[in-house]
């Protein structure tokens, strides 16, 4: 059973930066983040593929984001910066088997990113 947990997030003021990180018990996953505010849909982050040849990222986050991954690729992390109010939201980590993945089978609890004005 694959277990991911996450943490990094916290309360921040705008333009500030917070790193998240997802220790992740699995071997060969993909990972992605993805987070969700409370009454709107999940919102995909980035993803990055098992050995981080391929990374992508929501319009919303190019530029601010990056995803990369330590060299055990046991911990997947999301840095961020400058980040804005519209960023507040619990951020999951998600993993897949699958190198392209569209669907993601393991999630983790998430965690609370609040960014203030």
């Amino acid at each position: 059973q694959v277990q991911l947990v996450e943490s990094g997030g916290g309360l921040v003021q705008a333009g500030d930066s917070l790193k998240l990180a997802c220790t992740m018990s699995g071997w060969g996953l993909a990972a992605g983040w993805f987070r969700r505010v409370p009454g709107k849909e999940r919102e995909f982050v980035a993803r990055i593929t098992w050995i981080g040849d391929k990374i992508d990222y929501a319009d919303s986050v190019e530029g601010r984001f990056t995803i990369s991954r330590d060299d055990p690729k046991t911990t997947v992390f999301l840095q961020m910066n400058n980040l804005q109010p519209e960023d507040t939201a619990t951020y999951y980590c998600a993993a897949s088997p699958d190198p392209s993945p569209t669907f993601y089978p393991y999630w983790g609890q998430g965690t609370q990113v609040t960014v203030s004005s």
